[in-house]
């Protein structure tokens, strides 16, 4: 295995690829066995890997020094070429919709591989790769904007990364005006922000209607490879949450605001659990990823040797630093079969959750990179939401080694903190909905859709006479929205199902355990409803489930005193 640092990496020849590409297809179409089309196949995956290999690098050394000149080229390079990538791939999903022998190949792969061919030549043709390049550099053109901020405050420049510490601070003064300090940035280049949401808003709605659908909506939802639920069932799931989860995370608001003795909750309290301070891990990065090799040599056998790998190979990026990108995320060297997490660590509670959440991505990565096709690497993106956020929960028993005595603040916020996420989740789902259902709001009428989320699904909200924010900009901040369209409540899915694996390691931890391992070995073999129900998960559609939810979080949650942590 090579280190990070040590790979090489090399500009694909886009031209060359085309051909070999087209070759290996013409081979696949007229192999005269099922096997010949397997070898072919796997050759095309070879090509296909050595593709997104060099993609994954050039992206990942982008994302960790945005100014660095080399890369941002090579991600301008990628945003071009993987049009012509989904070109070719569906040519190959076409192939194999016509395949001969269809039935043996899906004895072999399964139906999944199929499923997702069918899914993904609904979203593609010649007519929309310019429309997808220009997509691609709207995108890059904002997480650039962003990884920009260069904030002054408290006498330094700080990104937006190192600003959020401050959220957390148990002086209130010092919270208000870090919030302010980022807010100003944000406020700075609304127009900005504006713009390349209008322009993504108009290119994805011509993409939607040269494709001949109505507007994004159907089409987003096609392009998050979703095969077995569709819109009105996620608007059902909303409602769900509006009815059962809003009034809980309500009283949770209110709690915190007696908990930490104010008169009104402002935005810049949210982030404030408790005047004695916030659980903040111990030690420096370089002690908690220490301690994070001590969790997953506890945890598991397959735990130790993934995370062992991680750590030995640089496979984390993980401090902030001037001119890295903002956020966290994973991804995948498949020629190395290798995962990647990368992160800001701020010195909150956010650093562990690191090496929970993306850890929880990154190792079911590792379980299942060996499959035949790379499409089985991950599954759609909001069963990979399930590893993510039910690793964070059922790493528990291990946080003392991160927070010593304030563990049991620590699990009492991140309970907590996940119930108050799920009302802004769907508020981000459904803003979204609206926004490519209307297409033709202005930046104004765009806010003000913002404000009617807020109200209904975040009633405690007090942007304390911020004019930006009271004009609704505050989901500008998200990434999400720009970049991802529609993924933001495979969170909020995904959620639903990691506290019911939460619930049953309450019960039996060790059967808890062996069904997440279970749910990660699959990888993306099978659709969400398929994989929610092979790790023996009620679906989060199912009405009934949220409401079990709420019911069993919020009777837990008030069982703690949490005045006294």
């Amino acid at each position: 295995m090579v280190k990070f640092s040590e790979m090489p990496y090399k500009r694909p020849n886009i031209y060359q690829l085309e051909t070999d590409f087209n070759s290996l297809l013409a081979e696949f179409d007229s192999a005269e066995s099922a096997e010949k089309q397997r070898e072919t196949l796997s050759k095309i995956n070879h090509l296909r890997s050595d593709f997104m290999t060099y993609a994954a690098i050039a992206s990942v050394r982008n994302s960790i020094n945005t100014t660095d000149a080399y890369y941002e080229k090579e991600q301008e390079f990628y945003d071009n070429s993987e049009p012509t990538l989904k070109d070719l791939s569906t040519r190959l999903y076409k192939s194999l919709g016509n395949s001969r022998f269809k039935g043996e190949l899906k004895e072999a792969f399964g139906n999944q591989l199929f499923n997702l061919a069918d899914v993904s030549l609904k979203t593609f043709n010649i007519s929309i790769i310019e429309d997808l390049q220009e997509e691609n550099k709207l995108g890059t053109e904002y997480t650039k904007l962003v990884a920009s901020a260069e904030v002054e405050f408290n006498g330094e420049k700080m990104n937006l990364s190192q600003l959020e510490a401050f959220s957390q601070s148990t002086d209130r003064e010092l919270r208000r005006t870090s919030n302010l300090a980022k807010t100003s940035f944000f406020a700075k280049h609304e127009k900005e922000f504006d713009e390349i949401y209008d322009k993504l808003i108009k290119v994805r709605t011509r993409i939607a209607q040269k494709l001949g659908y109505k507007n994004f909506v159907e089409l987003g939802y096609y392009r998050m490879n979703r095969t077995d639920y569709n819109a009105e069932m996620v608007a059902n799931f909303r409602e769900q949450v509006r009815q059962y989860i809003v009034p809980l995370a309500t009283k949770l608001r209110e709690k915190q605001r007696e908990r930490i003795g104010l008169d009104k909750l402002k935005i810049y309290d949210w982030g404030h659990n408790f005047n004695s301070g916030n659980p903040a891990p111990k030690g420096t990065p370089e002690e908690i990823i220490a301690n994070g090799t001590k969790m997953y040599a506890e945890l598991s056998a397959e735990t130790k040797e993934f995370y062992d790998f991680m750590v030995n190979n640089e496979l984390m990026d993980l401090e902030t630093k001037k001119g890295k990108a903002g956020g966290g995320y994973c991804t995948m060297f498949q020629n190395y079969k290798a995962p990647f997490i990368f992160a800001n660590f701020n010195g909150t509670i956010g650093d562990v959750d690191v090496l929970t959440h993306e850890a929880g991505h990154a190792f079911q990565c590792y379980q299942s990179r060996g499959f035949e096709v790379e499409e089985y690497y991950w599954p759609t993106m909001e069963a990979c939401e399930i590893h993510s956020m039910s690793m964070e929960q059922l790493t528990y028993p291990w946080m003392n080694l991160f927070f010593g005595d304030d563990t049991d603040k620590y699990k009492y916020v991140h309970t907590a903190s996940n119930i108050l996420f799920l009302p802004y989740g769907v508020a981000v789902d459904e803003f979204q909905h609206r926004m490519y259902e209307q297409p033709e709001l202005t930046p104004e009428q765009r806010k003000q859709v913002w404000l009617e989320m807020e109200a209904k699904y975040r009633p405690w909200v007090d942007y304390d006479g911020v004019e930006y924010l009271e004009r609704g900009g505050f989901w500008q901040r998200q990434a999400h929205i720009y970049r991802s369209p529609f993924y933001y409540i495979d969170y909020c899915l995904a959620q639903v199902c990691a506290f019911q694996f939460w619930s049953k390691s309450q019960k039996d931890f060790k059967a808890a355990w062996a069904d997440y391992v279970t749910l990660c070995n699959a990888g993306g073999s099978k659709s969400f409803l398929g994989l929610v129900e092979l790790a023996g998960l009620r679906s989060p559609f199912e009405d009934g489930v949220v409401k079990d939810i709420a019911q069993e979080v919020g009777a837990h949650l008030d069982a703690v005193n949490d005045k006294a942590l």
